[in-house]
């Protein structure tokens, strides 16, 4: 592979922008990495590490002289670190994001992004319950999708130079309009994530369950709960913060498909749930045959590299 972007910034440094790091070097894609981190502690561990060519202490600093930028911070913080970029950015130079809300992203962003600069926001959905500069790994992206999502009016040799990084590290990839991304990952990502940590707290508060048995137990189904309900608490609070409208509309229709299960349950209807179960095991099909994850025995969650 070749170069694409002679000199990468990376505006925070977990799992997502680190596992960028590690790719972009696999793959040799680009001759310099620059990253930063709001957090001391995590631009000592990331200089230690070696993820970046050059760690710094501020935004403004990674950014200057870089061909592309990426915002990998929560959404709430976006605004504050676009604002912060805006006048240090190299003209032609792309910015794009992480984030995995996209219009609240765009609305935050857009405004700040100077005349000559283009901006390109994208969603990688990939990721682990994982976090910080020591969690990311190259393979991270491979096979997985990443969502681009062009603004109006945005340069169409710039969306394609991004969307030939990341297939080169190893993402298929697709552009989709905000909105309609923003309701797609509300059912795949946002609404089961909320699921999660409510069953966790449910968990917690019911008492005639120890702590001991649900530790002990929870291979019965609560294991994969737990995973979810471990990710990055700051970043979850922004996502549903800012995808309100969409994580709303799927949680009303979640609670009355709940709603029909508790009434089949109570009345014994067995063809129903039957019925309901069945639709529901094909989609899971569905996604092993895409290829986004395994029917192995242990899910493909067994010994870890």
């Amino acid at each position: 592979m070749s170069v694409i972007y002679k000199r990468v910034a990376l505006i925070g440094l977990g799992l997502i922008a680190g596992s960028m790091a590690h790719a972009l070097r696999r793959g040799g894609l680009t001759d310099n990495i620059v990253g930063t981190a709001r957090s001391a502690e995590t631009r000592d561990i990331a200089r230690e590490i070696n993820l970046c060519d050059r760690v710094v202490d501020t935004a403004a600093e990674a950014v200057e002289g870089a061909d592309l930028v990426v915002l990998a911070v929560p959404v709430g913080a976006m605004a504050a670190v676009a604002k912060e970029i805006a006048p240090h950015l190299k003209q032609g130079a792309t910015v794009t994001d992480v984030g995995s809300v996209k219009q609240a992203v765009i609305d935050a962003v857009g405004p700040h992004i100077p005349e000559g600069v283009h901006f390109v926001p994208a969603h990688p959905m990939a990721g682990t319950e994982h976090s910080g500069p020591r969690s990311g790994f190259a393979e991270l992206f491979e096979n997985r999708w990443c969502l681009l999502v062009p603004v109006d009016g945005g340069d169409s040799d710039a969306v394609e130079r991004l969307k030939s990084l990341w297939q080169a590290m190893g993402a298929n990839v697709e552009t989709m309009e905000p909105e309609h991304h923003d309701l797609v990952c509300a059912v795949t990502s946002h609404a089961p994530h909320l699921i999660a940590y409510t069953m966790v707290g449910v968990a917690d508060d019911l008492r005639r369950v120890t702590d001991y048995e649900v530790v002990k137990f929870s291979a019965a189904g609560f294991r994969d709960f737990t995973r979810i309900a471990a990710s990055d608490p700051t970043m979850w609070r922004d996502v549903f913060l800012n995808n309100k409208e969409a994580t709303l509309e799927i949680l009303g229709r979640f609670t009355e498909e709940l709603f029909a299960l508790q009434r089949a349950i109570r009345t014994g209807d067995g063809d129903l749930l039957h019925d309901y179960f069945t639709h529901t095991r094909a989609i899971r099909r569905g996604i092993i045959d895409a290829g986004q994850d395994t029917d192995a025995p242990d899910f493909g969650r067994g010994p870890k590299r």
